[in-house]
């Protein structure tokens, strides 16, 4: 079993909203895996900001 990540309450009831993961499941996630669900949110943001016409 992995230790909770070592981040800050903040930080971590923020990613779980974003994330849409529950907050139990986000702190014992492995790094790696947290890792790739953000660069997938990231890719998804900037895909969207890309659509979106600049004015």
């Amino acid at each position: 079993m992995s230790k909770p990540l070592q981040i800050s309450p903040e930080t971590a009831i923020k990613l779980s909203e974003q994330l849409n993961i529950p907050l139990e499941h986000l702190m014992h996630m492995p790094k790696h895996i947290l890792l790739q669900k953000l660069a997938e949110l990231a890719k998804k943001e900037a895909d969207a900001a890309q659509e979106k016409p600049e004015q």
